[in-house]
C-alpha cells in the first residue's frame, strides 16, 4: 500500500522505487517494546549470536534481525540504524518522504551524531584451569599459525607446515640428549695433539648422528599426528596442529614420515653404525606403533613413552663406542660390553625425567585428556600421578652418583647436580602434598624444564679428566699414558670412597 491522500482524492500514487511503504514507516515510528528475555538462555548460543560476526560464520549479529532487508541493501547497516532511530523520534512522517531524502538526511546526520551505545557482549566462560594457562604453546602450534597466514603453495608455507609436523622443540631436545651422550663417552685421546683424529671429535660422524636422529624423530612425531587428528582436535594444546587444520593431506604427511624415517635410518647406518641405526628405527616403532595407540587403552602409555625418551642417549653412546671399539663392534659389544654402563645410566636419567615432567604437565589439562579419551594418570588416579612423579624424582640422585662411580664425570659433578635434583625433588614433594593445587603442578613443570639441560651441561663441563687434559695442554705437559690414567682413576675412586 503506497502513500496516498487521506481521502484518496486522486493524488497520484507514489512510485515504488522512490517511496516507502506505509506499513514499514508505521513500524519504524512505533516505540520499541521492552526486552523481556534474551534470544537464548544457553551460554554457548548466546556466545554464538554475539561473537559469530567476528569470525564471519553464521552472521548472527544485530543486523540479521532487522525486518526490512530491502532498506538494508540500499543503505547498509550503519545508515539503516541511524534512519530507524530518526523514524522512532518522529511522531508523524511527512507525506512527501522519499528514499532519496531519507538517504540524504541520514548521510548529513551521520558525521554529527554519535554512534548509538552498544550493549556489552556476554563473555563465554571457557572454564580453562588456571595452571593450564601458564604452559606455553609448543613450536608446532606457532609454526602452524604462521603457515596459515602465508600464501598458498609458497615455499615458506610448505616448509613451516612440514617442520611443524616434526615437533621441532621436542626433536631438538632429543638431538640434545643424543649429542650429550656422544660427547660424554670417555675417550682418553680427547685433548691430545692428535685431537682432530679423536673419535668423539669426528665432525662427519656427529653430522650423520644429529641428522639421522632428527629425521627419525620427525618421522615418529608425524606418524603420531597422523594417527589421531580427530582426538587432537578436542584439546587446546593440539587442536592447532597442521593435520587438524587441514593444512596438509594425510597422504602428504604419510609420505613425509616415510621419507624422513627411511632417510634417517640410512644416515645412521651408513654414517654411524648398524646398532645406532637399529635404535633409531626402534624408537620410531615404539613411539608410533606402541605409545600412540596405548594412550587410549592404559595408563602404561606413560612408561612406554619414557622408554622412547631413554633410547636417544643410548644412540649417542653407541655412536661414540663404535668409533673406538676394539672388538667386532657389534650390538653386543656396543650395548653390553665393557664401559657401556654410562650409556645405560644416561638412558635411565631420561627415563626418570619423563615422569615429573609429563605428570605435572598433564595435571593442568587433565579434563581435556579425559574428554579426548586419553588414559592418563592425571585424571584416572591423581594421587598415583603425584606419587609416581615424586618416586622417579628421587631416583635422579642415585643415577648421578652412578655417573661419578662409572668414571663418566668428575666427583665435583655431585655438587651442582645434587642442587638441581634437590630442587626437582622439593617441587615433586609439593606436587604430591597439595595434589597439584597451590601452584605445585606449575612449579614442578618448570623445575623439570630446567632440570634436564642443566644436568647435561654440568655433566659435559665436568667430564672425567677434561680439565686435567686442558691444564696439561695449557702448560705444555705431555699427555698421560694409559697406566697413568689408571692410577689417576684409582686415586679418584679412593677419594670418593674416603669421602
Amino acid at each position: 500500500m503506497l502513500f496516498r491522500s487521506a481521502a484518496r482524492s486522486g493524488l497520484q500514487a507514489l512510485d515504488i522505487g522512490e517511496r516507502l511503504c506505509l506499513p514499514c514507516c508505521r513500524t519504524f515510528s512505533l516505540p520499541t517494546p521492552p526486552l523481556r528475555r534474551g534470544i537464548t538462555t544457553s551460554a554457548h548460543r548466546t556466545y554464538y549470536f554475539s561473537h559469530s560476526h567476528r569470525t564471519g560464520k553464521g552472521a548472527r549479529h544485530a543486523d540479521y534481525f532487522w525486518p526490512n532487508s530491502a532498506l538494508k541493501e540500499l543503505f547498509g547497516a550503519a545508515s539503516l540504524r541511524s534512519t530507524v532511530n530518526g523514524f522512532r523520534k518522529q511522531s508523524t512522517i511527512p507525506a512527501d518522504t522519499t528514499v532519496a531524502s531519507i538517504k540524504d538526511a541520514s548521510a548529513a546526520q551521520s558525521p554529527a551524531s554519535p554512534p548509538p551505545p552498544q550493549e556489552e557482549e556476554p563473555q563465554l566462560d571457557l572454564k580453562i584451569p588456571p595452571s593450564a594457562l601458564t604452559i606455553p604453546l609448543d613450536a608446532s602450534n606457532r609454526l602452524t599459525t604462521l603457515s596459515a597466514q602465508l600464501p598458498r603453495n609458497s615455499f615458506r608455507r610448505l616448509f613451516t607446515t612440514y617442520l611443524s609436523l616434526s615437533k621441532p622443540r621436542l626433536t631438538f631436545l632429543i638431538v640434545l640428549t643424543t649429542t650429550a651422550a656422544y660427547s660424554l663417552y670417555p675417550v682418553p685421546a680427547l685433548l691430545q695433539s692428535s685431537a682432530t683424529a679423536a673419535p668423539t671429535l669426528s665432525t662427519l660422524t656427529l653430522l650423520f648422528l644429529t641428522t639421522g636422529t632428527f629425521l627419525c624423530s620427525a618421522s615418529a612425531n608425524t606418524l603420531n599426528m597422523l594417527m589421531e587428528p580427530e582426538h587432537d582436535g578436542k584439546m587446546s594444546r593440539t587442536r592447532n596442529r597442521p593435520l587438524v587444520r587441514k593444512l596438509l593431506t594425510s597422504r602428504a604427511a604419510l609420505v613425509f614420515a616415510t621419507v624422513c624415517g627411511v632417510t634417517g635410518t640410512i644416515a645412521l647406518y651408513a654414517g654411524v653404525n648398524p646398532t645406532t641405526a637399529f635404535l633409531g628405527a626402534l624408537n620410531i616403532f615404539v613411539y608410533a606403533g606402541m605409545y600412540t595407540p596405548l594412550k587410549r587403552i592404559s595408563v602404561m602409555n606413560t612408561w612406554v613413552g619414557a622408554v622412547v625418551g631413554g633410547i636417544p642417549p643410548l644412540m649417542g653412546w653407541t655412536a661414540a663406542a663404535g668409533q673406538c671399539a676394539t672388538g667386532a663392534g657389534d650390538w653386543h659389544e656396543l650395548l653390553f660390553g665393557e664401559g657401556t654402563a654410562g650409556g645405560w645410566l644416561l638412558a635411565a636419567l631420561l627415563f626418570c625425567w619423563q615422569f615429573p615432567h609429563f605428570n605435572a604437565l598433564s595435571w593442568g589439562i587433565r579434563e581435556e585428556y579425559k574428554n579426548a579419551g586419553y588414559r592418563m594418570m592425571a585424571w584416572t588416579n591423581p594421587a598415583r600421578n603425584a606419587r609416581v612423579a615424586l618416586r622417579y624424582s628421587v631416583l635422579f640422585v642415585p643415577v648421578c652418583l652412578g655417573l661419578v662411580w662409572c668414571g663418566v664425570v668428575d666427583r665435583w659433578f655431585l655438587v651442582p647436580s645434587t642442587a638441581v635434583n634437590g630442587w626437582v625433588i622439593w617441587e615433586s614433594y609439593r606436587f604430591w602434598k597439595y595434589e597439584g593445587k597451590k601452584g605445585s603442578a606449575r612449579g614442578l613443570f618448570w623445575a623439570s624444564v630446567w632440570h634436564l639441560p642443566l644436568v647435561l651441561v654440568f655433566a659435559m663441563v665436568m667430564k672425567k679428566g677434561l680439565w686435567e687434559r686442558v691444564w696439561r695442554a695449557a702448560v705444555g705437559a705431555p699427555p698421560m699414558e694409559d697406566d697413568e690414567w689408571e692410577e689417576y682413576e684409582e686415586g679418584e675412586l679412593a677419594d670418593i670412597l674416603a669421602d
